[in-house]
């Protein structure tokens, strides 16, 4: 995984979701809503609810709309009825994609899917024709300052549990497994460092490389299928480099 450690993806995503706000916000809202509505409102004891408020509040949605969609889901009237499906393909290139939706309708989603694959160089495959070149991982990104302390950070990030600190010039990729990812967290968090991004990711187990071409029309591919109001989180192999 090493020299893989997409500091440019992060920020290109960042600028995305700074032009998408309101989508964001209704995409995380869902996100609450599915984790409230199955394990309840207390995010200490419901860790899917508490990583999705976390991801929330690193894209700046607000407190009440946060705690509509927990209030919405733990009504009586909570009546949506969302499932999670995967959707696996190939990108220009042959890039891994995985695609995870939280839909109420597989009718309207499923060609939604096939349209933004095919209509950008791509092709949805079956289940399991990509999953298995994926690993989920916690990914947490702190950025390098000139006050950042390396032996500090990969202390209290291994103590905590994590299994690997990565360190570049522009900072520090820490994976854990998923269930270490909010020890991990907290501890870093008890050091005062920020994060550019903290998430459980989908970690690719190997990268494929795209000509300058393949990137353009990759790149057109990532924002239809995020540009889906049912679409949670767009996962691939390409390189970052």
């Amino acid at each position: 995984m090493a020299g893989h450690s997409k500091w440019k993806n992060i920020q290109n995503r960042k600028g995305a979701q700074d032009a998408k706000r309101g989508k964001i916000f209704q995409k995380m809202s869902r996100e609450i809503y599915v984790a409230a509505k199955s394990g309840g409102d207390d995010p200490d004891t419901n860790p899917a609810l508490r990583l999705a408020i976390d991801k929330s509040k690193s894209v700046n949605v607000p407190n009440d709309v946060i705690q509509r969609a927990i209030d919405k889901a733990t009504g009586s009237g909570a009546d949506e009825n969302y499932e999670e499906v995967i959707y696996e393909g190939y990108g220009p290139g042959g890039v891994a994609v995985l695609v995870y939706t939280l839909t109420e309708n597989r009718n309207r989603t499923a060609p939604n899917m096939r349209v933004a694959f095919n209509k950008n160089g791509g092709s949805l495959g079956e289940t399991g024709s990509v999953n298995y070149l994926f690993e989920r991982k916690g990914r947490l990104f702190i950025e390098r300052t000139q006050e950042t302390d390396e032996d500090a950070v990969m202390l209290a990030a291994l103590e905590a549990g994590a299994e690997d600190v990565i360190s570049t010039e522009d900072g520090f990729e820490i994976l854990t497994e998923p269930s270490e990812f909010l020890n991990v967290k907290e501890a870093l968090e008890a050091e005062d460092l920020v994060f550019i991004s903290a998430e459980v990711d989908m970690v690719p187990s190997v990268y494929a490389d795209l000509t300058e071409e393949q990137q353009e029309q990759f790149m057109n591919m990532i924002d239809a299928l995020e540009d889906d109001d049912d679409v949670q989180n767009v996962y691939s192999n390409a390189s970052d480099e």
